[in-house]
């Protein structure tokens, strides 16, 4: 085909959601889909990205109203990778949408208020289901990789939701026991609508706890599952390199993983083997996980002549992603005998940024603020994992530059560096 021919637009909807980010990938993916499907809004829904499952893009009231539930909901009706267009819950209300589930990610898009940009084009719903499936590859790709900018975000963002989610499954489950009881007291004669009330608010607190074990559930990895699946990524490996995989299993009832460390422990082990087999004269390699309540511990060992270089390209890049999760990695080499690789992985988030920042008077949000500034983020990320508004970012960053006496960001980083803060 000639180039002038070529299908300029597309190609470079293609590029641009090759190249997006994973913060950008609704935005780009509803540009891409706009001349083929007309819609309100577009949601993403990938418990792949255990930090932030939804990724939205178009009518605010839509995107900031729409639930995992409701998302949940929608996809355990799919059967398959088929496009599916009718009325469904979305964002409190019925609506007409478009819903395409990833078959083999499971990974949910809906379109809302779908509609034909050409109405004489019937071929746009065989493209928006190709952008669709180039976009949910970039998801698991990019979080298979386990980059550390995506590990830091995806920590804040998981131990965010978290928090958040206790604090309303709190607030609502205080204010409906009281409502019940207040509606069981003998002061109430109408017994009838005592009882429906109380019914109705018993199934209330029942779905309310419902939500909250799935919100859970959706930033949480049983470590065997975790596990299983890193057994199932290096099957193709295993199979076809000729060198002998050892997997020593974990304990069944070891403590369940934030999303982020299970994505980062898949993507260490990964990266360790490959490391592993560039070295002459190996022939098997033994992975190991155990969980000692407080850690993910993960061994890797080889069987070589103990080649493996701890300042290497390959594991320098490894040990950045162990960092971003403020754990660590130690190598004994033994020459003739081998490499052994120990990594250590905290569960948990640090209580509190390290460094001694006492001093600044910095606000619980502020400090957020700056732990994002200080990993390179641009407001409008930070606004995005920490569900705010750009604006009320800029307040923050304006307050940040105030307490710490600076005039940009570059300097308020170099200064949080120069007080241990990362």
């Amino acid at each position: 085909m000639p180039l002038p021919d070529l299908p300029w637009p597309l190609l470079q909807s293609v590029a641009a959601l090759a190249d997006a980010p994973l913060t950008q990938i609704a935005e780009r993916l509803r540009d891409a889909t706009l001349p083929y499907l007309g819609s309100s809004a577009l949601v993403i829904f990938t418990e792949d990205c255990t930090g932030r499952p939804q990724k939205k893009a178009g009518d605010e009231e839509i995107i900031s109203r729409v639930s995992i539930a409701e998302l949940d909901t929608l996809r355990a009706t799919l059967s398959d990778g088929t496009p599916w267009s009718g009325e469904a819950e979305l964002a409190g209300r019925s609506r007409p949408v478009l819903a395409l589930k990833h078959a083999s990610s499971n990974a949910l898009l809906v379109i809302t208020d779908p509609h034909p940009a050409e109405p004489e084009n019937s071929a746009g719903l065989d493209w928006v289901t190709y952008l669709w499936r180039i976009a949910a590859r970039r998801i698991r790709e990019k979080v298979a990789d386990a980059p550390p900018s995506y590990l830091l975000e995806s920590r804040a963002a998981s131990a965010e939701r978290i928090r958040v989610t206790a604090e309303l499954t709190d607030m609502q489950s205080t204010t409906l026991e009281t409502l019940l009881a207040a509606l069981r007291s003998s002061s109430l004669d109408d017994a009838t609508a005592r009882t429906t009330v109380t019914d109705l608010s018993a199934k209330a607190l029942v779905g309310l706890r419902t939500l909250s074990d799935r919100t859970t559930d959706l930033v949480k990895e049983p470590v065997a599952t975790a596990f299983e699946r890193l057994r199932e990524d290096l099957r193709p490996l295993t199979r076809f390199s000729g060198i002998e995989v050892e997997f020593i299993e974990p304990p069944l009832n070891g403590r369940a993983l934030p999303g982020e460390v299970a994505h980062a422990a898949r993507a260490i082990v990964r990266g360790l083997l490959l490391a592993m087999m560039e070295q002459p004269n190996v022939s098997r390699v033994r992975t190991q996980w155990d969980c000692d309540g407080e850690n993910l511990l993960i061994n890797v060992r080889d069987d070589g002549r103990g080649s493996l270089a701890a300042d290497s390209p390959s594991i320098t890049r490894l040990d950045r992603r162990v960092q971003a999760l403020t754990g660590n990695l130690q190598i004994e080499v033994m020459p003739g005998w081998g490499a052994d690789v120990f990594v250590t992985l905290p569960l948990d988030p640090p209580a509190r940024p390290a460094g001694n920042v006492d001093g600044w008077d910095l606000a619980a949000r502020e400090l957020e603020v700056l732990q994002h500034l200080v990993a390179g983020q641009r407001n409008r990320t930070i606004a995005s994992t920490l569900g705010i508004s750009e604006n009320t970012v800029k307040f923050h960053v304006r307050n940040l530059f105030r307490k710490l006496n600076v005039g940009s960001r570059t300097e308020a980083i170099a200064l949080a560096h120069s007080h241990g803060f990362r």
